[in-house]
């Protein structure tokens, strides 16, 4: 599978500039395969070494960080020589051994000339419990599941990710139902590279639901492993709540439906472990449309959204034959599903901030509000037919500067305040607001 990050692994490898990379992302989103293809094609040899498999790893980052003695030391227990430049030294479930994330300051100070990928799945978990992360000597890269646009090129290729992505917005319409059975079959699928990949090969739609199953296990496998005693009934209760969550009107998280009398110091902690294990987003409100966005952030009030609409429905238990056959599979699943689709687009195309909106009278309410340079973008989301948006036209009289943006089954539209964009070309939304 083609995954956009690659580029960015390209730019990394021949930037002046380069540091040791982390690439950060969930479990199962992708990260080994995609070290492990851009190893393959763009270096002479690789050298890869899972921490979670060979123990002797630890031995050879708990010794110090004498980096020469470090090269040796895997150059033995491999039989291969590191090269630099032509070699590429892949680190694998990294956070079971935190000193290897350590080690990247000496490798960036000591050693610049080789080229190191470290990538884990709970690295944020590692680094949080003490690690010492080498602030300022690494490069950083996220991977997320798939995104839309990915799925596309997978699904109808090349031609089809072209016209979405660089066509003309007027243009779309005469491929709408294209697009739209696509992301029909994407509502089902999400974008967990194993569902995906059995999607394309004619896997059947319950032998998929059932993979996405076994994913949400191996995810609560991992909060029972990983998590501490104190708080490991809480990730659960958190991470078992997102979609009735979501499926309230105003998606805004209410420590009291997951238990009554609950307040935030209860679950603070637990939301924050999932955050760090990258299966939840949190979006943050702001009560005043100011730029920078980040000065009016609320701390009390937040959205919570898992990595995967895929694995929500699974969650959920969604029937099958409604998202993938019913033609008003966008209105029945518009409180959940295309808000967090949505969401996981504006993740994946957006190196921005995300925030959400309400008043302080709680009259006027945004799905999402981003900043693009100098300009606030309110977005509302649709999937009803019923277009009026009545929040999006108050913020646009309070912040005439503003630019709106619609996401619907509509086709595209120009008006005189505020752009319709369809719902399937959410990853133009910056260039309908420039």
């Amino acid at each position: 599978m083609k995954r956009k990050l690659y580029d960015k692994l390209k730019a990394w490898k021949e930037s002046p500039y380069r540091k040791p990379l982390i690439i950060k992302g969930a479990r199962q989103v992708g990260k080994t395969y995609l070290a492990e293809e851009f190893g393959k094609n763009e270096y002479e040899d690789m050298i890869v070494l899972n921490c979670d498999k060979d123990k002797r790893i630890a031995g050879i980052f708990k010794g110090g960080f004498q980096i020469q003695k470090i090269i040796s030391d895997i150059e033995i227990l491999t039989g291969k020589k590191i090269i630099p430049g032509k070699t590429l030294l892949f680190i694998d479930e990294a956070g079971d051994v935190p000193e290897t994330i350590s080690s990247l300051k000496y490798f960036c100070e000591d050693a610049p000339e080789y080229h190191i990928i470290l990538a884990g799945s709970l690295l944020g978990l590692a680094i949080h419990k003490g690690s010492s992360f080498p602030v300022g000597k690494v490069d950083e890269l996220d991977l997320y599941p798939l995104s839309f646009e990915e799925f596309l090129l997978e699904s109808r290729g090349e031609s089809a990710v072209d016209k979405l992505r660089n066509g003309s917005l007027e243009d779309l319409s005469s491929l709408n139902s294209v697009f739209e059975e696509e992301l029909r079959k994407y509502y089902f699928t999400g974008g967990m590279p194993e569902v995906v990949h059995g999607f394309l090969n004619g896997r059947d739609y319950k032998e998929l639901r059932d993979i996405q199953k076994r994913i949400l296990a191996d995810y609560s496998l991992d909060i029972s492993k990983h998590a501490d005693s104190s708080i490991l009934g809480r990730i659960h209760q958190v991470w078992n709540s997102i979609p009735q969550q979501l499926a309230r009107s105003n998606r805004k998280f209410i420590y009291g439906d997951i238990q009554k009398g609950a307040r935030a110091k209860d679950f603070e902690l637990a939301i924050e472990w999932l955050i760090d294990a990258g299966m939840v987003y949190k979006i943050p409100r702001v009560r005043k449309a100011g730029i920078p966005l980040k000065f009016y952030e609320d701390f009390s009030a937040f959205k919570l959204f898992m990595l995967d609409h895929g694995l929500m429905g699974a969650m959920a238990d969604a029937p099958i034959d409604e998202i993938l056959l019913r033609n008003n599979v966008f209105e029945e699943y518009r409180g959940t599903f295309t808000e967090q689709y949505v969401l996981e687009q504006l993740k994946t195309e957006l190196n921005k901030e995300i925030f959400y909106f309400d008043s302080e009278n709680s009259k006027l309410e945004l799905d999402f509000l981003l900043q693009n340079e100098n300009v606030l973008v309110p977005v509302e989301v649709k999937a009803e037919e019923n277009l009026r948006s009545k929040s999006l036209r108050q913020f646009y009289e309070n912040v005439p500067s503003s630019r709106p943006v619609r996401l619907s089954m509509s086709d595209y539209r120009k008006q005189d305040w505020m752009t319709n964009l369809p719902l399937y070309a959410v990853g133009r939304i910056l260039d309908v607001t420039a």
